[in-house]
Order: C-alpha cells, then sequence, then structure tokens
C-alpha cells in the first residue's frame, strides 16, 4: 500500500521541473527562512503557472507574496498586455522579491506592493482575471469578499492552505483557541454555500480552493 508521501514524489517526478531560477529561489527559500513550507513549491508552482496558461490573465492579482515563487509562476501565464499584482506585508522580504523579478525578467509585468492588504486593495481600480489568496488564514473572509466584486464575470480565485495540515477534518479534534483553524474551517464552509461562485476543492500539498465567479 502507497503512502501519500510516495504518490507526491511520483507525481513530483512526473511534473515538468521548475526552472533553474525558481529551484533556486526554492532552495534559498528553505535555506535562509524561517516557515518556508508557505513556499508554493515545485508542483503547485507548475499548477499555478499552467492554469495561468489556461486563462491568459490580463490582470493577476497575489495576497502573500512570501519570496516571490508563486508570484512568477503566475507571471508565466500573463498576457502579452497582462500585469501582475502581488502584496506583501514583510518589508524584511522587499529585497529578496525584487531581486528575483529582475532576474526573471518581469520588472515591466509584475508590481510588488508592501503593506497590508486590506490597505492597498481599494487603491487598485482593476477588474481581476485571476486572484491567489496565500495571506494569513484568519482573514481569508475579509480578502475573498474585498477582491469578489472586482473579480469579472467567469473570473478564477486560488485559496491556499484549505486544508490546513489536515486540521480542518471534521473528525480533528479543535481547541477554541486554535482561531487559524476554526476560520478555515468556516470559510470553506461558506465558499461551499456560496452561490456567486462554482468550487473545486483540491486535496493538492495543503489544500487548493479553485473558485470560478458566476
Amino acid at each position: 500500500m502507497y503512502s501519500p508521501d510516495d504518490a507526491q514524489r511520483y507525481a513530483d517526478h512526473h511534473t515538468t521541473p521548475e526552472s533553474p531560477l525558481l529551484a533556486r529561489l526554492n532552495r534559498e527559500t528553505h535555506v535562509q527562512l524561517l516557515h518556508a513550507r508557505m513556499l508554493s513549491g515545485h508542483a503547485q508552482g507548475r499548477l499555478l503557472s499552467m492554469i495561468s496558461h489556461m486563462i491568459r490573465p490580463r490582470r493577476v492579482l497575489e495576497l502573500g507574496t512570501f519570496t516571490g515563487y508563486s508570484a512568477l509562476c503566475l507571471a508565466e501565464g500573463l498576457a502579452e498586455d497582462g500585469r501582475l499584482h502581488t502584496i506583501e506585508q514583510n518589508p524584511e522580504l522587499e529585497t529578496r522579491i525584487r531581486r528575483y523579478v529582475r532576474e526573471a525578467g518581469e520588472e515591466a509585468r509584475l508590481q510588488l506592493h508592501i503593506g497590508n492588504a486590506r490597505d492597498i486593495l481599494p487603491t487598485l481600480a482593476e477588474i481581476w482575471d485571476l486572484v491567489f489568496i496565500d495571506a494569513d488564514k484568519i482573514n481569508n473572509d475579509t480578502y475573498y469578499e474585498l477582491v469578489l466584486p472586482q473579480v469579472r464575470p467567469g473570473g478564477f480565485l486560488l485559496i491556499d492552505n484549505v486544508l490546513w495540515g489536515g486540521k480542518v477534518l471534521d473528525e480533528y479534534p479543535v481547541k477554541l483557541s486554535d482561531k487559524d483553524t476554526h476560520a478555515v474551517r468556516a470559510f470553506n464552509d461558506k465558499v461551499q454555500a456560496d452561490e456567486r461562485v462554482e468550487n473545486v476543492f483540491l486535496p493538492l500539498r495543503d489544500g487548493l480552493f479553485l473558485v470560478r465567479k458566476r
């Protein structure tokens, strides 16, 4: 009987490799930073790139840049006149993000915003084709409600970490003090019941919601 780890290794082996630049960013993030698990990584990064190529979006929004790996993956599928806005709250990551954006040759198409997403989002007068939410999980619902009106009909949202380490499963006992888990559970249930969208829950890595606005 195979294990989930065995299946993931097999899947990684049969997924197009990440580019040398992304592989270097992946390695650097894991060696130099705490909480490196926040990086999307090889398999999820290739999925983000694939979805972006399928949609060919003109406007992409990302909440939670971290070191820039997922932003660079999403930028791969941008339309010729496309632009990606990515928001990161931690200013200590800015130099690293900008370095890799420059090395990828994406300075003209990728705009980095440093600050609180709730303050920055109202200043972006865009209609989004694709939104990737990968920020603080307790505010998933807040970000979802802020961006959904600006997503075009037929546009897509991706929300990361919706498995939350398996803690969202019904059989997992959750303490009242575990506010993040309760927030992710409530958000998942909300999306499932939201008649404004269609959704597919993908058990890839730590769970990824694929959502289409009706």
